[in-house]
């Protein structure tokens, strides 16, 4: 069976830079409509395609600002 994960964004920390999105193999991220705290159009997790995630860790490992948490799901457990 596939690995499942959880990506978390601190959507104030993210200053929109996007490459959490580029670096995506399942697609999972979009940026957001709604500017953050900042000013910024954050990165956000897709609510259609969240559950596609396989706790890859790309985005984690590319982003920047450190504002990406990536989790491995148990088998079963809920996204």
């Amino acid at each position: 069976m596939a690995r499942k994960g959880k990506v978390l964004i601190s959507r104030d920390l993210c200053k929109g830079c996007l490459l959490c999105i580029r670096s995506c193999p399942a697609q999972v991220l979009e940026q957001d409509t709604e500017p953050n705290k900042t000013g910024s159009h954050p990165s956000k997790v897709s609510r259609e395609k969240e559950e596609k995630c396989v706790a890859c860790g790309n985005c984690f490992e590319v982003c920047p600002d450190i504002c990406i948490t990536v989790y491995t799901l148990e088998e079963g457990e809920a996204v």
